[in-house]
């Protein structure tokens, strides 16, 4: 490490100019890089919807339709001239009105009344036309721009592609709002606990560099999600400060007494084994999000994971060199303790502690409960229900009533057996209407008879497809339980079928979500208990202190519960592991220095001493990453991104509160056990 340390301080204008110029690169490529808003392409390709979706595309031409527009006061010849005119648009693949299903010459020549009302009216009614079409992945946005312009405001139009869009526009100045939101606390946030005007650039520049490196060397991905694109950059920053922190605080304490290259040198020494030892827990929590099926947790997690390595190795090469280019200008710019030194607070936390940790034991099996009975919502509907989108979709729900459509693909069979499963289809509560060759054209008719493009509707060459029509929104107990009463009626028919269609899509994101939210909290938990023993050389220890840190993350995520509200899964992916990876340092950082000065003073002694020294470190982080959660929150548009952010910033100052009044409890009272379980233990 001494010849490490030699080799950055001499080399630190070369090492200068070696980070800023790969920032400044990294910079450059962030517009490059591609943004995926579409959380469906990150289920697995197995899943049964995306299996549906993908034969519809290949035996059909066509994708499930993710889009419906609905045109207001026309005539039949006027729908088809929209029709026409959308089908026309950039991005638009397939698009599909009432023509497709009876054919445009009975449309023109058979008076409705003489046609079936049921299929009509999910097509046509009250002198209203529902088009449904399909628009291309990665052209939402300039395709609904357009449809906007040929519809205008007095019509509607809503679905899933038309959500991407929304939140696509939502979504493009988020990063920077939370930033500029963000960067003036946390400045006056290290000013305030700082005595140098220059060492909260230090900090932020050592981070910052980082940062734009992360999100610049994302051009290696195909693309990333919109959610990582939001949320990587302030977790990075707010995660990884401490490393800069620690470093810089070893420094200035070494400053006292040698010269500065010197103090440098013994800073990068002291600091490795904390500042490894905290990125360590974080990393096996990010780390943990790849163990999921679904891809948004690799997304997420290898872009955190990436992350903070950039940060620990900008703070232990590129901060060490910074400071030692800038340490007079520290000199000059020093100030006086904005802080209270807070030597009094381990007595007064002393007298609190046990009360807390008979509060925290009263109320530590409710929450696991109530956290593993919360609500998940696994769509984006909500994201857009106060914009247009939210509007237009109300408004298409008033005249053509709820609708959800699933796409049932079977092998192409008799008509027969198609038609007597459409009729036990039909009998389901919230199956409002089927569309289906039997239904619209009949079993009976000879197939030279049917209009070409009403046939190759329904049937490929090896398979038939269903429309069914549903009343359900897009989730929930109602469109889950028909999803899975469609799938079990279908099954009694056809040994091999597919369902596709936003509640069958969201129904396996439910299962698999479910499944994978088991492993990774069991990989984070028992990844970090395997750092916190290594790095303790004890057995109890790791078990107080996931403790500690699991009983704040299970009052934070039963919240949702006892207020009986639902949460976006996304938010309890990440806050399950992010808050048990980062707040996990507080706890290790009050421990170690507990079994510091539990060498040479009795326990409730060291640990006044261990709250007196350390907790004003443990206040300044825990702000940043709240204040980073809250900032979140404020600074999105997108209610998913604000559940996270109050998830966030709600689970820090929940751990802080664990750290500080109920861990210093639970090492007094367990002393012996952790003396007789720990390796060399004095």
């Amino acid at each position: 490490m001494d010849r490490f340390s030699q080799a950055v301080i001499r080399h630190k204008r070369l090492i200068l100019a070696i980070f800023l110029v790969a920032a400044a690169i990294s910079a450059l490529l962030i517009a490059a890089v591609n943004i995926n808003y579409n959380m469906i392409d990150y289920l697995p390709q197995n899943a049964r919807s995306t299996v549906a979706v993908r034969l519809m595309e290949e035996e059909f031409g066509t994708g499930m339709p993710n889009a419906r527009v609905m045109i207001s006061d026309v005539s039949l010849q006027e729908a088809l001239e929209y029709k026409k005119k959308i089908s026309e648009t950039d991005g638009v693949v397939s698009v599909s009105w009432l023509d497709d299903v009876i054919g445009v010459d009975t449309l023109k020549a058979v008076p409705l009344e003489f046609l079936d009302t049921s299929v009509i009216e999910s097509y046509y009614k009250g002198n209203n036309a529902l088009i449904s079409l399909a628009v291309e992945r990665g052209k939402e946005t300039d395709a609904v721009d357009t449809i906007y312009e040929l519809i205008g405001e007095s019509n509607a139009a809503a679905g899933e592609a038309v959500n991407i869009a929304e939140i696509q526009k939502m979504s493009v100045s988020e990063v920077v709002n939370a930033m500029l939101l963000l960067l003036p606390i946390v400045i006056i946030l290290l000013i305030i606990t700082t005595t140098s005007w220059i060492e909260p650039i230090l900090f932020l520049s050592s981070i910052g560099v980082a940062v734009a490196i992360n999100m610049g060397t994302n051009i290696i991905f195909d693309d990333v999600s919109y959610i990582t694109r939001t949320v990587s950059p302030v977790l990075q920053l707010a995660v990884s400060l401490d490393y800069a922190i620690f470093l810089l605080h070893s420094f200035n304490k070494h400053r006292q007494t040698v010269e500065p290259p010197k103090a440098m040198q013994l800073a990068m020494k002291e600091s490795l084994p904390t500042v490894a030892a905290s990125a360590a827990t974080t990393v096996v929590g990010f780390a943990s999000l790849m163990f999921m099926r679904f891809g948004i947790g690799s997304d997420l997690g290898i872009n955190l994971l990436k992350g903070v390595i950039l940060s620990f190795i900008s703070v232990m090469i590129f901060l060490p060199a910074l400071t030692m280019v800038l340490y007079k200008a520290i000199d000059k710019t020093r100030h006086r303790k904005l802080l209270p030194d807070f030597k009094k607070s381990g007595p007064l936390l002393m007298k609190l502690r046990i009360p807390f940790l008979v509060l925290a034991l009263l109320v530590m099996v409710p929450a696991y409960l109530g956290q593993t009975n919360t609500r998940f919502m696994y769509g984006m509907g909500n994201a857009t229900q106060a914009s247009r989108v939210g509007r237009d979709t109300r408004l298409i729900d008033e005249k053509f009533g709820r609708e959800n459509i699933l796409a049932l693909v079977v092998p192409k069979d008799s008509t027969g057996r198609e038609e007597e499963l459409v009729d036990e289809l039909s009998g389901l509560t919230h199956v409002t209407s089927i569309v289906s060759y039997v239904t619209s054209v009949s079993g009976s008719i000879p197939v030279e008879y049917v209009p070409k493009e009403a046939y190759e509707q329904f049937y490929s060459d090896n398979y038939s497809r269903i429309i069914l029509n549903t009343d359900t929104s897009d989730e929930g107990t109602d469109a889950f339980e028909t999803v899975q009463a469609v799938m079990d009626i279908t099954a009694k028919y056809y040994d091999e079928y597919y369902l596709a269609g936003t509640p069958a899509t969201l129904y396996d994101m439910k299962n698999i979500i479910s499944s994978d939210t088991t492993l990774i909290n069991i990989a984070a938990i028992i990844g970090i208990f395997i750092v916190i023993l290594l790095t303790f050389r004890s057995l109890s220890l790791p078990v107080i202190l996931l403790f500690t840190i699991e009983t704040a993350i299970w009052i934070n995520l039963s919240i949702p519960y006892f207020t009986a509200s639902s949460i976006n899964f996304v938010g309890y992916l990440i806050i399950s592991t992010v808050q048990l990876g980062a707040t996990v340092d507080y706890a290790i950082l009050f421990t170690n220095s507990y079994l510091s000065n539990r060498k040479s003073l009795p326990k409730k002694d060291a640990m006044k001493e261990t709250i007196s020294n350390n907790l004003i470190a443990v206040l300044t982080s825990a702000a940043v990453l709240s204040f980073a959660g809250f900032v979140l929150a404020l600074a999105s548009d997108n209610p998913i991104i604000q559940e996270l952010g109050k998830l966030l910033g709600r689970g820090t100052l929940l751990s802080l509160t664990m750290v500080a009044l109920v861990l210093p409890a639970l090492l007094v009272l367990l002393d012996g056990v952790v003396r007789s379980t720990t390796l060399k233990a004095r």
